[in-house]
């Protein structure tokens, strides 16, 4: 079987999802004080995101690749104190029940971000404030959690409602015939 417009099409997707969420990643968000920022912050996530299609004589499979914590900024994760409800897209929900997020990764990232923490009256930063702060932005996580971004799902539906129909039921004609040959080879 000749599979080339078929590998070549989901190459192309594969490009395409990485490409929307990367954009997407980048894609400026409100917070509830009205101002805007990124969803990254070092860049770390962008860059691992990845995809690899594998294909062989018989089937192809297209393997999309992010860090870890990719997974918690797309389905967002339920604190203790608010929820988020049911996900879109049938996502898996993630959520903090015992365990605070790890003090030392947002310690990281308030050095990366410069946030220190002041003392009202006299405005100098406090001395151990690093790790105060830490502290109180991992707890107000543990009970506010992270608000779902769907940054990767969102841009793998938009790229899979592009995908022609005439693809999806080429490929579904050469997965027929594939059987029928492996029902006849007993």
């Amino acid at each position: 079987m000749d599979f080339n417009k078929t590998k070549k099409a989901l190459q192309d997707f594969g490009k395409n999802v990485v490409i929307a969420a990367k954009k997407n990643l980048k894609k400026k968000r409100k917070r509830r004080n009205g101002k805007s920022y990124p969803l990254v912050n070092t860049g770390q996530l962008e860059r691992s995101v990845n995809d690899k299609l594998k294909v062989s004589s018989n089937s192809f499979q297209l393997e999309f690749m992010f860090a870890d914590y990719g997974s918690f900024l797309d389905a967002g994760v339920d604190g203790t104190k608010k929820r988020y409800g049911q996900r879109k897209y049938g996502l898996k929900t993630f959520s903090y029940k015992t365990k605070m997020p790890p003090i030392a990764t947002i310690l990281k990232w308030t050095n990366q971000k410069r946030l220190r923490l002041r003392n009202k009256e006299t405005g100098k930063f406090m001395k151990g404030g690093q790790q105060s702060l830490a502290f109180l932005i991992a707890r107000s996580i543990f009970m506010y959690g992270q608000k779902p971004s769907y940054w990767f799902t969102e841009a793998f539906e938009s790229a899979y409602k592009k995908l022609p129909q005439e693809l999806i039921d080429k490929y579904a004609l050469d997965v027929e015939s594939f059987l029928d040959y492996t029902t006849q080879i007993k």
